[in-house]
C-alpha cells in the first residue's frame, strides 16, 4: 500500500505520519504542493499511490468570511483536483470533512444521512469539498471530524494551556456543543476506514460532547492550575463567522469497520500527559 497524505505537515498530517512510520508515504504539502493550481492534480498521478488521505484545507473559520474565495480554492476546487487524481489511478481516496456542514439547530446529534445546511463559508466550502469527492472518485469515504486538536500546529487546546498559564482568568463560550478530537485517534481511525470497503459517509470523533467552556474547565483541571474560566454566550464573542450552536456527530457508521475512539475526556488526558515530553525533546 502506498500512500500519499495532502496537508502532511498540519496536525492530522503529522498525526498520520507518526501512525503510518516505516510505510510507504508521499507527503504532499505547500509551498511545492498547492491544492488551488490544477498541478496538483499531476502531481498525485505521478505519484502512483494506492491510498489518498486527503486531509490538507483551508480550516480558518473566520479567515473564510474574508477570503471566500481562497477557502473555495483549496477545500472544493482542491478537492476535485484530488478526486480527478484518485479516480485516474483507481485510487482509494479519503476526503476529512466537518461537523460545520450542518447548521447547529438539531438538539440530537446529527447523523450520516442528515441534510447538510452550512452556516459560514468554511462549511460551505468543506461541503462543497464533499460533493466533489464523492462525485469525482467512485471509491471515496468522506469522514467528518470535530474539534480536532493536536501536537503540531496550532488550536483550541494548546492555546488555552498557554492562556491559562498566563492570564488570571479565562472567557470561553458555553453556548456552543460539540466533540472535541484528539488527532493520533482520529488518524488511527482513518488507516482503518483507508483499509476498509466503506464509501460514502462516516463521522469519526472521540465519544461524548461538552461546549467549549467545559472543554477549557478540563484543560486547565487537567494542568492542575487554578485560573477561573467563565462562560460567554456565541454573541459576546462576536467572531465574525456564525457558528452551529450544536454540532454533535452520530458515529453509526464506524462501528461496522472498527470500535469507536475512546471518550473525549480520556483523550485530552492522554494528549495533555504527552505534550511536556513533546516539547523537551524538541527542544
Amino acid at each position: 500500500m502506498r500512500i500519499l497524505i495532502t496537508g502532511a505537515q498540519g496536525q492530522l498530517g503529522h498525526a498520520l505520519q507518526q501512525a503510518l512510520s516505516g510505510k510507504d508515504l508521499i507527503l504532499k504539502d505547500l509551498p511545492e504542493f498547492d491544492l488551488t493550481q490544477s498541478d496538483s492534480e499531476s502531481q498525485i498521478v505521478a505519484a502512483r499511490p494506492t491510498v489518498i488521505l486527503h486531509v490538507g484545507a483551508y480550516t480558518n473559520v473566520d479567515g473564510a468570511e474574508r477570503e471566500p474565495d481562497r477557502a473555495m480554492a483549496v477545500n472544493a476546487q482542491g478537492t476535485t483536483f484530488v478526486a480527478r487524481a484518485a479516480a485516474t489511478l483507481n485510487a482509494r481516496l479519503i476526503y476529512l470533512s466537518t461537523d460545520y456542514v450542518f447548521d447547529g439547530m438539531q438538539t440530537t446529534p446529527y447523523r450520516e444521512e442528515d441534510v447538510p445546511h452550512p452556516v459560514n463559508v468554511y462549511g460551505q466550502s468543506k461541503r462543497a469539498g464533499e460533493i466533489a469527492a464523492l462525485t469525482g472518485c467512485p471509491n471515496t469515504l468522506v469522514v467528518r471530524t470535530a474539534w480536532l486538536y493536536g501536537h503540531a500546529g496550532s488550536n483550541f487546546v494548546k492555546t488555552i494551556m498557554r492562556l491559562a498559564s498566563e492570564k488570571s482568568s479565562l472567557d470561553v463560550v458555553g453556548d456552543q456543543r460539540g466533540c472535541p478530537t484528539n488527532a493520533d485517534d482520529l488518524a488511527q481511525a482513518l488507516l482503518d476506514l483507508a483499509t476498509s470497503d466503506l464509501r460514502g459517509i462516516c463521522h469519526v470523533t472521540n465519544t461524548g460532547d461538552c461546549t467549549w467552556h467545559e472543554f477549557a474547565k478540563a484543560i486547565v483541571s487537567l494542568m492542575n492550575l487554578s485560573t477561573p474560566v467563565r462562560s460567554i454566550t456565541t454573541a459576546q464573542a462576536g467572531r465574525l463567522a456564525t457558528r452551529p450552536l450544536y454540532s454533535v456527530l452520530a458515529q453509526g457508521r464506524l462501528g461496522t469497520v472498527r470500535a469507536q475512539l475512546p471518550n473525549w475526556k480520556e483523550a485530552l488526558a492522554r494528549f495533555i500527559r504527552h505534550v511536556p515530553r513533546l516539547v523537551s525533546t524538541q527542544n
